[in-house]
């Protein structure tokens, strides 16, 4: 082998090096993150209210991307007056809870199944330069199927958790995406903040639960990060 041969061999070995260890060194810190739970940010204060469960709410997860479910009333919150229910075609008559997510505008809204995932749009929507959107959905007991994990809550707790979801919504109210949905009990609003491969959809998760005092990992970026430290509903 030439001098330019070996030359050119180390170069492109190099280069895909470089991403193989990055890759390995971005999953390796998701997982020892992940076996370190905490509830630091919760202020440690002998006032702090008791938490006794008080809310049935739960996390979904489809093995990649995770949300919350809220019940739709409670003392704490009516959601039909922050996300009007006339924006989705069709509410099951039956639906107890709403299903709330965050991620990249342009994955949400043109990657209804992973059949249209493309290598350009997951990368964009990695750069962390897209905009991003909550998708909005109501359900009924009987659709909290397989990947559905128990997150029982104080009221405490729980209010804590609107307001992280309120805080994602520009101005404290929500804006309608109009014409867009995967079904007819969905509906997409706008949101504040960028998606990267450092702020998904599941760290969005992980940070609200670590708010409100649940333990969770320190960063989260896959969904089995959030629902690790999370007790599995069986149907």
């Amino acid at each position: 082998m030439t001098r330019a041969l070996r030359l050119w061999a180390r170069r492109v070995g190099l280069v895909l090096l470089v991403p193989a260890a990055a890759a390995a060194l971005y999953v390796g810190a998701a997982g020892a993150l992940m076996l370190w739970p905490t509830d630091s940010m919760v202020p440690q204060s002998a006032d702090r209210p008791a938490r006794a469960a008080a809310i049935e709410a739960f996390v979904l997860s489809n093995g990649v991307h995770t949300d919350y479910a809220f019940p739709i009333r409670s003392q704490a919150i009516d959601w039909t007056h922050v996300f009007a229910q006339a924006d989705t075609p069709t509410v099951p008559p039956d639906a107890e809870f709403i299903a709330i997510g965050w991620g990249d505008r342009e994955f949400y809204l043109h990657t209804p199944t992973w059949a249209d995932l493309t290598v350009p749009r997951a990368l964009g929507a990695l750069s962390g330069r897209n905009r991003t959107l909550l998708h909005v959905t109501w359900l009924s007991r009987a659709q909290l199927g397989r990947g559905t994990y128990a997150l029982p809550l104080s009221t405490w707790q729980y209010e804590r958790l609107i307001a992280h979801v309120r805080a994602t919504l520009p101005g404290g109210k929500a804006t309608l995406i109009a014409g867009a949905h995967y079904g007819r009990d969905d509906a997409f609003y706008e949101a504040l903040g960028s998606y990267s491969a450092f702020e998904t959809c599941n760290t969005w998760i992980g940070r609200g639960l670590r708010h409100a005092g649940v333990a969770m990992g320190l960063w989260t970026p896959f969904d089995l990060n959030v629902v690790r430290h999370l007790a599995p509903v069986h149907p």
